[in-house]
């Protein structure tokens, strides 16, 4: 038996499968953000603990045996997070978030400082990152700063609380900004860059590998008598993709949720920053991972939805499947601003083409389309760092929408496959990595594509025609960036 705990912002989800894989059960426990000023992001380490044992918990009840044998635990978790701790491994302040976007003028400083930054780390230094939100601490709150310790991703405090070890992975720590992405190891001229130094970071692992095992109070809590082997673990991304089997060379998917992810895994190291590609390393041994980000897929409807007073479903109903040319409304879906490929906080979303005759079908399918090409976007910008996909699975709660699927599938010419049902996500990833660190298996054996349930392909005369309409998209930018940062 094995374990995935999936650390995320809104909830920690665990999951518990077997020898075969199957998914035995699950449990979720929610966690709240704390937004202390506008732009911050914060939560506290003790909450993403409790909610841990409140999941592994609610499992013992549920399934007392089967948690009873279980062998390896695998972590997955929300990256970039700034987890403090000082002496005795206290934490020094609630953890700075992912989605916190106060250091962007320490973003700029500390390319500035270091010039080869983003050669070393694969990345522009964006907010998102931990080391721009170290230096912020650094200006900021000196007091906090000279207390450091050790500096934990949160997946990784997590961690230490299991097993007693300062342990991380190479994906999540590729989204620190102080990782040689291409070296898979702590960079000293990228940590120097914030003051900091290899003594104050976790040892490095594979997600593959065996970090540590659980503390015996724990195996007593759990009535677990045997060893479990606590796994290297991976970033939510990294995770998600051994759930859904996408760690060999070319594999890819395509996550259709709240924001938007094009995710594809790579045999070697190729980063694209002038694109504001994310290149990482991956959660298994000798390969690495790019991602395209967009910050509004599904939200962007969500907004249209709340805006006319109907449900996203609802739309998506209105909108209908007859599709033979693209809207003639264009949608830049930059609602909060975007990363691939622009890198820009300033930018909004914008509308351009609306005339009488447009109604909510009209403005609907605008939307859709406008996230269609911004995934397209991301393609090219993959495309000009060497990397091309001949497919991708299509996960997400966008995903459900037949429509959004045939118009995706048209802007970007590749087909797109729709998982039959099951679990596929990062704690079910995290799970096969705490059974391959556990057993020592092929992990190419173990993160198996799941079964496909129906493929949606390109249609040829429509992705000519959404041809024409990215171009439009494509020089919707540029034209207005300037006011949009007014």
């Amino acid at each position: 038996m094995y374990l995935g705990i999936d650390i995320g912002t809104s909830s920690v989800k665990t999951v518990l499968i077997d020898a075969g894989q199957t998914v035995l059960a699950s449990a979720t426990s929610d966690l709240s953000v704390s937004r202390p000023q506008s732009g911050w992001s914060e939560q506290s380490p003790e909450d993403w603990w409790q909610a841990t044992l409140a999941t592994i918990d609610s499992i013992a009840k549920s399934h007392p045996k089967e948690l009873a044998a279980v062998a390896g635990i695998g972590l997955s978790g929300q990256m970039h997070g700034a987890t403090l701790l000082g002496a005795d491994d206290n934490v020094l302040r609630p953890a700075i978030l992912w989605n916190d976007g106060r250091s962007a003028a320490e973003c700029r400083e500390l390319e500035e400082r270091c010039p080869s930054l983003r050669a070393i780390a694969g990345n522009i230094a964006m907010p998102g990152f931990t080391a721009p939100k170290i230096e912020w601490v650094r200006k900021h709150e000196p007091e906090v700063f000279a207390q450091i310790a050790k500096v934990l991703l949160p997946k990784d405090y997590v961690r230490l609380r299991l097993a007693g070890v300062y342990a991380s992975d190479m994906s999540d720590a590729a989204g620190t900004l102080w990782l040689d992405v291409a070296g898979r190891r702590w960079s000293d001229e990228l940590l120097d860059a914030t003051g900091l130094n290899e003594s104050q970071m976790p040892t490095l692992a594979e997600g593959t590998d065996a970090t540590g095992n659980l503390r015996d109070e724990l195996r007593e809590r759990w009535g677990i008598s045997g060893n479990v082997v606590i796994a290297g673990g991976g970033g939510d991304n990294a995770a998600s993709a051994c759930g859904m089997g996408t760690i060999t060379p070319g594999s890819a998917f395509l996550s259709l949720g709240t924001s938007g992810v094009l995710f594809v895994s790579n045999a070697a190291f190729a980063p694209n920053t002038d694109g504001a590609v994310h290149a990482f390393c991956h959660a298994v041994p000798d390969t690495w991972h790019q991602m395209g980000v967009i910050l509004s897929a599904t939200d962007s409807l969500n907004w249209l939805a709340t805006l006319t007073g109907r449900s996203a479903p609802e739309l998506t109903a209105e909108a209908g499947m007859d599709v033979a040319a693209p809207s003639p409304v264009v949608f830049l879906p930059y609602l909060s601003g975007e990363r691939t490929p622009h890198n820009d906080a300033d930018a909004r979303g914008v509308f351009v083409g609306i005339d009488h005759s447009c109604d909510r079908a009209v403005m609907t399918r605008a939307v859709m389309e406008g996230v269609g090409y911004a995934f397209r976007d991301c393609l090219r910008v993959l495309n000009a760092a060497g990397t091309d996909i001949s497919s991708a699975l299509a996960v997400g709660g966008g995903a459900r929408s037949a429509l959004w699927l045939k118009i995706a599938a048209s802007i970007l010419n590749r087909p797109l496959e729709i998982p039959h049902g099951g679990e596929t996500g990062a704690a079910f990833g995290a799970a096969r990595l705490g059974l391959v660190a556990a057993t020592g298996a092929d992990p190419t054996e173990i993160c198996t594509k799941p079964d496909i349930e129906a493929v949606v392909e390109p249609d040829a005369a429509l992705a000519a025609r959404y041809d024409d309409g990215y171009g439009r998209y494509r020089a919707l930018y540029p034209a207005i960036k300037e006011v949009m940062s007014k």
